[in-house]
């Protein structure tokens, strides 16, 4: 049986790094989806065991955010907020600092995929009526978005996973994580200025383009200040609660998704329509494959083989560059899966955290994050490349990756 369960764990896996498999019109959540139905099929897992395997505070909590987030974006925020940043009267590299900014302070409250989901088509709009490049802008954008999402446990869905899962208190790590993250975006932002100078101020490709629509309500979202203030008062609550409270975040998160849900105004099934079903599909079908890999016992020996060979896992170092090069290999939730059953010390949550979400800037496939800008530039006729991402991301991340090692490096010899 271990034989078999290490066989269909290598096919999902390779699924993982490949973005599907051959033959099969499969993305990385169906190939998840069915592993854990052969796993079950084949009774490696008892229905049991899969439903006790699946963390589920981590999904409430993911799915309650979700619904917080489709509330500001219905409400028109997203779109109000990009075009009011974008109509500031800065020159164009303090203009691109203030989008990284906002969007980083966005995502650290909204996740990084939503609110790149939101906000590439308006600015994309918003870059053309100010006769300014797109691409520079985007590239920022998905940066500055990922790099924003490590600064809280609830910016982007591994983040989610690991405060559930090692208990991590919220406060405790918005401190630790609050210094590493405003100098990486304070280095993003100098190093996307310094490779893109002359190159922000493009005067083609700006007329005969409409505005960008919703890509869900294909309707223009103008501001609703009403649903503005009701999910912004909802997350102030939803995040006082985690600051000053000790009460489980997912009840808390869940409770304000259902005040949310109690509408007059929006429908539930536009809020629902909004929810990302099948990042949650993918959760369930990787908690219960590793959970399969985890019952042969291999991955603890496997720990063990290392930290016999002077490769500790409970070490900053080892576990520093084994998450970046999982989370390139893998992408970010999948390798931060394989490695928190192996992991205790002191340093290994913000380690996690910060190391697998500013991995993501490193390729185009490194988060969704940034297929999703990739998509909303294609989608309005701008091409940007593996090439040109690399050109950005590649600088940014080792940039970004430098400060947190040093950061961590600090910590780990003042505790010890």
């Amino acid at each position: 049986m271990t034989e078999l369960v290490v066989g269909i764990f290598v096919v999902v896996y390779l699924g993982m790094i490949l973005g599907g498999l051959p033959f099969l019109q499969l993305d990385r959540t169906g190939i998840a989806l069915l592993g854990a139905i052969a796993l079950i099929g084949v009774n490696a897992v008892s229905l049991e065991e899969a439903a006790q395997s699946v963390h589920l505070p981590t999904l409430i909590l993911l799915f309650a955010f979700m619904v917080v987030s489709a509330q500001m974006r219905l409400g028109g925020f997203y779109d109000w907020l990009t075009r009011w940043v974008a109509k500031l009267p800065l020159a164009p590299p303090l203009l691109m600092g203030a989008l990284i900014l906002s969007v980083a302070a966005l995502s650290a409250v909204f996740s990084n995929d939503i609110v790149c989901l939101a906000v590439a088509p308006v600015l994309i709009d918003a870059c053309r009526e100010r006769r300014l490049a797109p691409a520079p802008f985007l590239l920022a954008l998905a940066c500055g978005a990922n790099i924003g999402s490590a600064a809280t446990l609830i910016g982007n869905p591994q983040n989610m996973l690991i405060g559930q899962t090692l208990h991590l208190s919220f406060v405790d790590y918005l401190l630790e994580a609050a210094l590493p993250v405003g100098m990486g975006l304070m280095a993003t932002w100098a190093l996307v200025i310094a490779l893109t100078r002359g190159h922000l101020v493009h005067a083609a490709d700006i007329a005969g383009h409409a505005p960008s629509k919703d890509a869900t309500t294909n309707e223009y979202i103008p501001l609703n200040s009403w649903q503005t203030i009701k999910g912004m008062a909802v997350t102030l609550v939803i995040v006082a609660c985690f600051l000053f409270s000790d009460w489980p975040r997912e009840v808390v998160a869940l409770a304000g998704a259902g005040v949310l849900l109690t509408s007059r105004r929006l429908h539930s099934r536009q809020m629902l329509g909004l929810v990302d079903w099948e990042l949650l599909v993918l959760f369930i079908g990787l908690f219960v494959v590793n959970h399969a890999l985890q019952k042969t016992g291999l991955p603890a020996r496997m720990v063990a083989d290392l930290t016999n060979a002077g490769i500790p896992l409970q070490h900053p170092g080892p576990l520093f560059v084994a998450t970046f090069v999982l989370s390139n290999i893998v992408s970010n939730v999948p390798a931060v899966m394989l490695l928190l059953p192996s992991v205790t010390h002191m340093l290994a949550g913000p380690t996690l955290a910060l190391v697998s979400s500013l991995s993501g800037n490193l390729l185009v496939v490194g988060s969704v994050a940034n297929i999703i800008v990739v998509d909303a530039a294609a989608r309005a006729g701008i091409t940007i490349s593996w090439r040109e991402h690399a050109r950005i991301g590649i600088p940014v991340t080792i940039a970004t990756l430098a400060i947190v090692a040093a950061y961590l490096a600090g910590r780990w010899t003042i505790a010890h």
